[in-house]
């Protein structure tokens, strides 16, 4: 990551059984509406595979079918199947974070993360969890912040 970016970015250790969103904003007593996901995606085009990622808040869920196939520029777009994208990112299931994804991969984060005071995200691994003003997210090489990225 950004030397910037690291340093304005906290890291915490938790329960790997409590990785995922839900279960954590319960054993925690976080509000769900600090918490963003990171999704996988893969938009395809004339054979042409085009990975990257949707940042979403916790509460809503990526639209995959529209905002992100046009901003992939592709055919058809879906979440990249998990076994994929472990490989791809390096990164553990429950853990997938926009921070250290594969050089040159688009990342579309909305526009409610990226103005989010403090955001929850994954790590890269499901033992820890990352947290960061979303205005430093917005600053990630890659990132492009979209409106309406998260569907309610």
């Amino acid at each position: 990551a950004e030397p910037a970016v690291a340093d304005g970015a906290l890291v915490t250790e938790i329960d790997p059984a409590l990785a995922d969103t839900a279960a954590l904003t319960a054993a925690y007593d976080l509000p769900l509406e600090v918490s963003a996901n990171c999704v996988v995606v893969l938009g395809r085009r004339g054979g042409e595979e085009r990975p990257g990622a949707a940042v979403v808040p916790a509460t809503t869920r990526a639209d995959v079918n529209n905002l992100v196939r046009r901003r992939l520029d592709a055919r058809k777009a879906s979440f990249m199947p998990m076994d994929a994208a472990v490989a791809a990112t390096a990164m553990e299931y429950g853990g997938i974070t926009p921070v250290g994804l594969p050089g040159g991969w688009p990342v579309l984060v909305d526009a409610r993360v990226a103005a989010a005071p403090w955001v929850v995200l994954g790590s890269g691994v499901r033992r820890s969890k990352l947290a960061m003003p979303g205005p430093l997210l917005a600053t990630m090489p890659g990132v492009e912040v979209v409106e309406g990225l998260g569907l309610a």
